[in-house]
C-alpha cells in the first residue's frame, strides 16, 4: 500500500490534470454541473455494480472515476469563487469532528445503534426541521424506502422485534389479496405499495441491503435466461416457439450451474 505522503502526491496529481484539461480540452472546458449530474449518476451505478460482482480491481477503477467528477464539482465551484476542494473537504471534517462527540468529545455511547440515534438528533440540532430532510428526492423508491426507515428508526420511531414487522407483512398482503379480489385497481396499488413497504422494512430487521438483494437476483435471473437463450441457438430454436416444458429444461440446468 501507499504511503500517506504517496497518497497526497497522487491527489495532488490528479488536481493538476483537472486544473490541465479544464483549460486546454474543448470537452472538459464546456462542462457544467448540471451537464455532468446524469453522468455521476450513471459512474456511481458503475460502482454499485462493482460492488456487488466483488470484483475489487473494477471497484478501483469506478472509485477513480466516481472521484473525478467530484474533483470536476470542485473545480467548477472554484471557478465560481463559491468554494474549492479544501473547503469540500474541510466541510465534511468539521461535520465528521461534530457528528461523532463520543470520539472527538466527552459523550459515551453504548452501541451502534446509539451512534446513529446521536447523529441524527444532533443533525435537528443544527436546524435541520426533520429527520427525513437528509433523504434526496430523487432517489429509487425502493432505495428511499429503505433510507426513510432506517432514519425514522434512528430517533426511536421503530418496531422491537422482527416478528412484528413479519406480522405486518402478513397483514398488509391480506389486504392486498382483499383488493385484488375486490378487483379494486387503485386500492390494489396503494396496497401494493405498502407490501413493497413492508418487505424493506423486514429486510432491515433481518439485516438485508433490499436494493443489493433484488439486485443480486436479478443478475442471477439475467445469468439464467442468458443461459436459456444460448441453448435454445445451439438448437436452432427461437424462444417464441418453444413451450415453457422445454424452457424449463435449459432453465433448470441454468440453476445447476
Amino acid at each position: 500500500m501507499n504511503s500517506r505522503e504517496e497518497q497526497l502526491k497522487a491527489f495532488d496529481r490528479l488536481l493538476t490534470i483537472m486544473d490541465e484539461l479544464r483549460e486546454q480540452c474543448p470537452w472538459d472546458r464546456k462542462q457544467t454541473m448540471e451537464s455532468l449530474r446524469h453522468l455521476t449518476i450513471e459512474e456511481t451505478y458503475e460502482l454499485g455494480d462493482a460492488i456487488l460482482d466483488n470484483d475489487l480491481d473494477e471497484v478501483k477503477k469506478e472509485i477513480g472515476d466516481v472521484l473525478l467528477h467530484l474533483v470536476f464539482y470542485a473545480k467548477i465551484g472554484s471557478e465560481k469563487k463559491a468554494f474549492d476542494i479544501a473547503d469540500v473537504a474541510n466541510s465534511i471534517c468539521d461535520k465528521l469532528i461534530s457528528r461523532h462527540p463520543h470520539i472527538y468529545g466527552d459523550v459515551e455511547v453504548a452501541d451502534e445503534e446509539e451512534v446513529k440515534r446521536n447523529w441524527e438528533n444532533l443533525k435537528l440540532k443544527e436546524g435541520k426541521k426533520s429527520v427525513l430532510e437528509g433523504v434526496p428526492r430523487s432517489l429509487p423508491a425502493l432505495v428511499k424506502a429503505n433510507r426513510i426507515q432506517d432514519k425514522v428508526a434512528g430517533v426511536g420511531f421503530d418496531w422491537e422485534e422482527p416478528q412484528q414487522v413479519f406480522e405486518k407483512l402478513q397483514e398488509e398482503l391480506g389486504e392486498l389479496q382483499h383488493e385484488v379480489n375486490a378487483h379494486n385497481q387503485e386500492k390494489i396499488e396503494a396496497e401494493f405499495g405498502d407490501v413493497l413497504f413492508s418487505m424493506i422494512n423486514y429486510a432491515r430487521f433481518l439485516k438485508v441491503n433490499p436494493e443489493n438483494a433484488l439486485e443480486r437476483t436479478n443478475k442471477k435471473f439475467i445469468q439464467r435466461f442468458q443461459y436459456l437463450e444460448s441453448k435454445a441457438k445451439e438448437q436452432n430454436k427461437a424462444l417464441k416457439d418453444m413451450t415453457l416444458a422445454e424452457m424449463d429444461v435449459f432453465w433448470n440446468e441454468a440453476k445447476s450451474l
